[in-house]
Order: C-alpha cells, then structure tokens, then sequence
C-alpha cells in the first residue's frame, strides 16, 4: 500500500483524460475542469510517475512507452473503480443472497410464509435456518447469523430489535383433566398443577417463566420437551398442563381429546421480535429480507378462540 498512499487518487481522471486525449485543453474540457487545472495535475503527475507522460511532437503530444502502459491499465482499472464506488443496488430477482436466520420452532407461525416468498421473488437465493440456543445473540454479534426471531428476554443493547406480532397464551390439556371443563383456569389452580415445559432455553419456557417470577411464583415441571411441535402430544391421558401460544394452534385440525382454555390473566401476552446487528442496517439485500418479515407478519390472522384443540405435527 505504499506505493497508494503517496498518490493523490482525486488525479486519476485528470491521467485517464490526458492519456486519452493528448491535448491539455481538450482533457480539460473532457474532465469538467479549467486548463490550468489541469495543466497543474499533469505536472502532478510527471512529478508522481516520475515520466514525461505526454511529449510535444510535430501535430501535437506522443505518448511515452510509460504513459502507454499506463493508460492499457487504467482502461482495465477505471470501470472496476467506478462499479467500486457507485451506489449499490439490490434487485431480488438475478441476487444470489445466503440469509442465515435462526429461532425456535415457534416460527413455524410464520416462517414457510416467508421461505415461500423469498424464494418466489430471489430464486437464486439460500436460506439457513439454525436452530435456537442460549449463544444466539453471540453468533448475531459475530455474523455467523444475520437474523433471529425471539421472544421473551432480548438481546444486548448494541444490536437491533424491532417488534413484529403479539400472542397470547393458551392452556392445552387432556380431554379428562380434572380442569378441562373449566371456562378458564385460575392462577391458583395453574400453579398447582404439573406442565409440560417448553425448554427453549435452559430447559426453560422464558416467555412464561419470567412473568411467573416477576409475581414471585414458580410452576412445577412434569415433563420437559425441547419443542412446541412435540409438546401438543404430551398432554393427552394425563394431568399435565401445557401452556402455548395461540397461533401455534391456530391451524390444527379439531381434536376432541384436547382442551385449549385461556392462561391465567397474570401470564401476559407474548411480544414476538427480530433482531439483526447495526453493520447489516445498509445492507441492500438485509433490508430486503427484514422488509419481507415484516410484509408477510403483517398479514398473519388472528389466533382462534379457544375451545376445542387440534392435533400438532
């Protein structure tokens, strides 16, 4: 780089227009600037090349073996500059994007809808979608992911986060439980049975367990499952309560061995976000992404009331 660091790169198109030229008038002309302007650049530019460059001959100025040679690279250099430096575009339909997201099986709720999408509008595009885990928010930091969906306790403040959907809760159980034909289950009652949890995190269901202990309660594990899909499947013949959001079961076909009644007021409903890094803010083909996100979270109906559930796969 030692050599880039002594040159004023501001002469590059006065030396492109004089090479191409060879005539201080009508490179000055070429390059939007005054003759002695440019009459000083090339005299910057002798000095800096250590070369004569242009030399007066009969009819005008001959270009020096030097000037020659330099004038075939710049041919090949200037437009590589030039695409360096112009404004970027991003065009979904001929880019060639790898989009690393991750998140839980929650995303379910949205996510075929947003895979769908990208790749009816960038077929050329990949997806990764990497499995949640309690690093997450490091791989977000380090760029080994670009975008995560989450819910319950957020990231560091550094990196971004923008709110997406809301959720509220719902109880599934077992078409026998004690409380099934109950309207709705009291915290009291709630916290008296045994659950199925959710472990996102720490074998914890973070969204539920956080509001349980801001009221300084804390409900019983029966049975821990690392998956929403897995955990429908669990409650049936026995006296476990499973506690979900409501979209996840917004379209399972009916099942008349399940209950799904409302969670107890006190468990509030679930704020659903995404969050990505400062550095990706410009990015042409991030915000093309997050902007499909947000279009296609904004079309997502409303959960069914409650009533009779429906099977999970």
């Amino acid at each position: 780089m030692a050599n880039i660091e002594r040159v004023d790169l501001n002469l590059l198109a006065p030396l492109a227009a004089l090479l191409e030229e060879r005539h201080v008038s009508h490179a000055a002309e070429l390059a939007g600037m005054s003759q002695p302007a440019m009459s000083r650049a090339l005299q910057r530019l002798r000095d800096t090349l250590g070369d004569e460059l242009l030399v007066r001959a009969p009819g005008g100025y001959r270009l020096t073996p030097r000037a020659e040679r330099v004038q075939r690279q710049l041919r090949a250099v200037l437009p590589r500059l030039e695409s360096l430096f112009a404004p970027e575009e991003f065009d979904p339909a001929v880019a060639a994007e790898a989009f690393r997201v991750a998140g839980t099986d929650y995303a379910r709720v949205f996510a075929p809808a947003v895979f769908q999408r990208v790749f009816q509008e960038s077929p050329r595009s990949t997806l990764h979608f990497r499995t949640w885990h309690n690093a997450i928010y490091d791989d977000l930091d380090r760029g080994v992911v670009d975008l995560v969906f989450y819910a319950g306790p957020g990231p560091v403040a550094v990196l971004r986060t923008e709110h997406l959907f809301d959720d509220r809760f719902v109880c599934v159980l077992s078409a026998d439980h004690p409380l099934a034909e109950q309207p709705e289950i009291a915290l009291e009652e709630y916290l008296n049975a045994a659950h199925v949890i959710v472990g996102t995190t720490d074998e914890r269901q973070t969204a539920i367990e956080g509001r349980l202990e801001g009221l300084g309660a804390r409900r019983r594990a029966g049975l821990t499952v690392p998956y929403h899909s897995l955990a429908a499947h669990s409650v049936l013949g026995t006296r476990l309560i499973l506690t979900l959001p409501a979209r996840l079961l917004a379209q399972q076909r009916p099942d008349t061995e399940i209950r799904i009644l409302p969670a107890p007021e006190e468990i509030r409903p679930l704020h659903y976000q995404m969050a990505w890094h400062p550095r990706l803010d410009g990015d042409l083909g991030q915000r093309w992404l997050r902007d499909t996100v947000r279009a296609v979270t904004a079309e997502l109906p409303e959960p069914a009331p409650e009533g009779t559930g429906g099977e999970t796969d």
